[in-house]
């Protein structure tokens, strides 16, 4: 086998690879597409009327000091707040 028929079939296997590649991609904006479609023909992509908040944790019981335990509070306070 000589260097020009090595040279082609790796062109061959390479313009092969690349088809694939291409053609999975197209596949996959189509479905994509198809998709959003879909979910916006059923209305699956509106946000709900009133979100439902997270409540908070209630503080935790610390026995001692109570200057610790105000501290303790209003730092877990100001952290929750970021």
């Amino acid at each position: 086998m000589t260097i020009a028929e090595m040279f082609a079939q790796s062109l061959v296997a390479t313009l092969c690879g690349m088809s694939v590649v291409f053609g999975f991609l197209i596949i996959l904006i189509v479905s994509i597409t198809l998709m959003g479609k879909i979910v916006h023909a059923l209305g699956w992509d509106t946000e709900p009327a009133a979100p439902v908040k997270a409540q908070a944790a209630p503080a935790p019981v610390v026995q001692g000091n109570a200057a610790v335990a105000a501290a303790i509070t209003a730092a877990i306070t100001e952290y929750r707040k970021l």
